[in-house]
Order: structure tokens, then sequence, then C-alpha cells
């Protein structure tokens, strides 16, 4: 994998991973309630925090900090990235696309706001080496 794009820690891959499974789950719920319209909608919703989390997750994969401060400032800076990313896709969206649904997207949003949340929860049981 190239140098820029470190392997995400454990916690960020499932995380991730059941976010994508949310976004397909929350896509068919829409399709059945307000047709295609409503399925771009909830995969715009939840592709936008997929995407969030994944630039999150690579900018905390970052080599490691040295000091409790680099720690502190990359976790503020990873979240920093997240806010301009989810913030920027907003705006894309809705003011690109006319059929939004806005049920579905802020409804697709917010879940998978929620399922990120879940990384907390989540063990790194994997080894590291040095």
């Amino acid at each position: 994998m190239p140098s820029f794009l470190p392997r995400q820690p454990r916690p960020f891959r499932i995380v991730l991973r059941w976010q994508l499974i949310a976004t397909v789950v929350l896509t068919l719920v829409a399709m059945a309630l307000w047709g295609p319209e409503g399925a771009i909608s909830a995969a715009l919703g939840a592709g936008i925090n997929v995407l969030a989390g994944w630039v999150y997750g690579w900018r905390v994969a970052q080599p490691a900090p040295r000091t409790a401060g680099d720690t502190i400032a990359t976790l503020f800076r990873a979240w920093a990235y997240k806010v301009v990313v989810i913030v920027g896709c907003m705006w894309v969206v809705l003011t690109q696309y006319r059929d939004v649904v806005h049920a579905a997207f802020f409804l697709a949003f917010v879940i998978t706001v929620g399922v990120f949340s879940a990384a907390i929860a989540v063990g790194d049981t994997e080894q590291t080496t040095r």
C-alpha cells in the first residue's frame, strides 16, 4: 500500500464496514419508501459519513505522534478534516442534486453518524510490532 495511504486501524475498518452495510440497508429502505430519488438521497447521505470516517481514520493512522500534545493535535486535525469533508459534501449534494429527498438524506446521515460513534466500543486486538 502506498505510504500516503496507511492501513486503517482495526476499529475504523470494522466501523467503516458497518457503515457500508447500513448504507445498503438504508438505500433499500429509502427505495421502498421514496423510489429511486429516495435511494440516491439515502446513499449520498450515508456515503458522506463513510467518506468522512475514512478521512478521519486516514489522518489518525499517520505515523505515531511522539508526545501527548502531538496526539491531541492529531485528533483535532482529524476531526477538522472530517468536518470539512462533511460540510463540503453536504453543500455539493444539497446545491447540485435537485431531486434530493431530504428525509432519506438526513436520516441516513444521522444513522451513519451513530454507527461511526460505535468505534469506541470496538477493541483493537491486533498486535503491533515495532
